[in-house]
């Protein structure tokens, strides 16, 4: 804090992956002691990730966090303490109806996996399916067929790619039904190999605005960090967006600031920042 003991912001809100977390799945150590130093100066942390409750709980527990966790990119806000759910959307009955349709058409190479009920589900066996479960510290539930889920209770679906142009090629697939207002689903490209299918207006965004007017936190008050496109109507909602040094370029454009790279300490460059 500065000698005058001024905090710039109540809450930091951070992504995980690339952003907090570098590639060993480890919290940056810097990150790590930079947080601790803000929420002994009062402040708050907020987690917004694209992870699930089990694959985000790890990450909250190190924090020491108390706070809400915004999951699923935005489409849940869950007490990760208590599980209790704060926000929720889900994929409507007739947009998981038609997705399981289009599930067919997509290129070899591109793996579904569905949330319901807090768990991952998949129909299939892969090598990107393996990485996946692997660095998200998930299991991944086999099911025999789509229509075993609850058709009204899927949070998302993620496609998982073997190559980064698939991403592209199940994009094509998905234009015509993302573009049908009645369908109501949000595409965010989270990493270079993953595309989400959300339910229509679930973003990390609106996810924040919701909890902030809920605490009773002005936007203004509030720094949000990110590295991916999933992370940038968060980063723009927040009184100082910042993006991650090595991040996505068109992260790193709308943001207000750019930080330091993941792996050099990007989250404790934004703390800095508002504790200066």
């Amino acid at each position: 804090m500065s000698a005058t003991g001024v905090r710039t912001a109540e809450w930091i809100v951070t992504d995980l992956d690339g952003t907090l977390v570098g590639r060993d799945l480890r919290i940056v150590d810097a990150n790590l002691a930079a947080l601790r130093r803000f929420t002994g100066a009062g402040g708050s942390v907020v987690v917004a990730t694209g992870r699930s409750e089990e694959s985000a709980l790890p990450y909250y527990r190190e924090l020491g966090l108390t706070t809400p966790a915004i999951l699923y990119n935005g489409a849940r806000i869950v007490d990760l303490s208590t599980g209790a759910v704060l926000y929720r959307r889900c994929l409507s009955a007739a947009a998981w109806a038609r997705l399981t349709l289009l599930f067919d058409e997509m290129p070899d190479g591109v793996w579904p996996v569905a949330f319901s009920g807090g768990r991952a589900h998949t129909r299939s066996e892969s090598a990107a399916l393996a990485e996946y479960a692997r660095r998200d510290r998930i299991g991944l539930a086999r099911t025999g067929s789509w229509g075993e889920l609850p058709f009204d209770e899927i949070i998302k679906v993620m496609l998982i790619c073997d190559r980064p142009d698939l991403v592209d090629a199940a994009g094509t697939v998905l234009a015509g039904f993302a573009s049908d207002a009645g369908t109501g689903v949000t595409l965010v490209r989270s990493e270079a190999t993953y595309l989400e299918v959300l339910p229509a207006g679930a973003t990390k965004g609106t996810a924040l605005r919701e909890l902030a007017a809920l605490r009773g936190v002005p936007m203004d008050r509030i720094a949000a960090i990110g590295d991916n496109p999933n992370d940038l109507d968060m980063i723009q909602a927040a009184g100082l967006g910042a993006a991650v040094g090595d991040g996505d370029p068109g992260v790193r454009a709308a943001a207000d600031v750019v930080v330091a790279d993941c792996a050099a300490g990007a989250v404790a460059d934004l703390v800095a920042r508002v504790m200066a």
